[in-house]
């Protein structure tokens, strides 16, 4: 027994060496610098421990517009992203002809380039002196006014950060959605047939229960998701994303490290420590809600 023991050890000792070395000690390296109190990081000195960067950080206008930006974005896009994904993938299920062909074009966008898909936003909404855009074209054929949608209004660019965002994570739910849809027993919906089960309750009973487990993990990884964009913003709106007031959190715990404002880890490691209760947070009750509501 003894032996088994030991050999299970020795299988897991790789994967413990990784984990130690990229994940458990940057994370303690994090909350250390998180409480050092005016570190310097040419002398690598401190002047002691306590919680003024976390008091600077919630205090800096750019971190609470950072946090607004993402939350917005979260509560936003999770939520529609999901529905949207589930609708298109119930069709995709409906349909038995050109069925892979529609699920492939539906999964380019997750396999291009996210910068690229940017610079096709930005030609699609951004405003030159040559043209206002395919979009605010439309807009003029219908007798609306032209929006700058990268450079013009918060709301403007808001949209388009998120519009940008459920495109890029589309494809992926619906893949999974529509994987999960096939795996449903068909026996379920030959049963309500028989009984004249009408098909919105078919989809409430016997769908969604069977896929809410699949439903809860794209809830969960969204929300992780969103909270951790940054790569959007900057494909939209370039690197100075303060200047255009559409900085994330993780976009500005980098700033603090690299930026214009950079060279300062103690407090990008306080923003990271208060992203990491946050998204910590919302986890865990996305957890306790999925107990009454996810079937396994």
């Amino acid at each position: 027994m003894k032996k088994n023991s030991f050999k299970a050890w020795l299988y897991l000792l790789p994967a413990l060496i990784f984990l130690g070395v990229f994940m458990l000690y940057p994370l303690i390296d994090v909350l250390i610098y998180s409480v050092e109190e005016g570190y310097n990081s040419a002398s690598q000195t401190s002047f002691g421990i306590g919680s003024y960067n976390f008091s600077y950080v919630l205090h800096d206008p750019y971190f609470m517009q950072a946090l607004q930006n993402t939350f917005l974005l979260v509560i936003i896009t999770v939520p529609l992203s999901t529905g949207f994904a589930l609708l298109i993938s119930l069709g995709l299920s409906s349909i038995k002809k050109l069925r892979n062909l529609f699920q492939t074009i539906y999964f380019l966008p997750y396999v291009t380039n996210t910068l690229a898909v940017g610079l096709v936003f930005m030609i699609l909404f951004k405003k030159t002196a040559y043209s206002d855009g395919l979009v605010n074209a439309l807009i003029s054929i219908f007798g609306g006014q032209s929006v700058d949608f990268i450079d013009g209004p918060y709301w403007a660019k808001m949209f388009v950060l998120c519009l940008y965002t459920i495109w890029i994570v589309l494809p992926f739910k619906i893949l999974i959605l529509t994987s999960a849809l096939a795996s449903v027993n068909e026996m379920y919906y030959k049963a309500a047939r028989v009984d004249g089960t009408s098909k919105f309750r078919t989809f409430t009973r016997i769908t969604l229960p069977m896929i809410s487990p699949m439903i809860f993990y794209l809830v969960i990884t969204g929300f992780i998701g969103a909270f951790k964009a940054y790569s959007d913003s900057v494909a939209l709106f370039g690197t100075d994303l303060n200047a255009a007031g559409m900085n994330t959190i993780v976009g500005y715990i980098y700033d603090m490290l690299y930026g214009d404002s950079g060279g300062y880890p103690s407090y990008a490691s306080a923003a990271a420590i208060i992203l990491f209760v946050i998204v910590l947070t919302i986890t865990v009750i996305n957890l306790m809600i999925s107990r009454k509501n996810v079937h396994y």
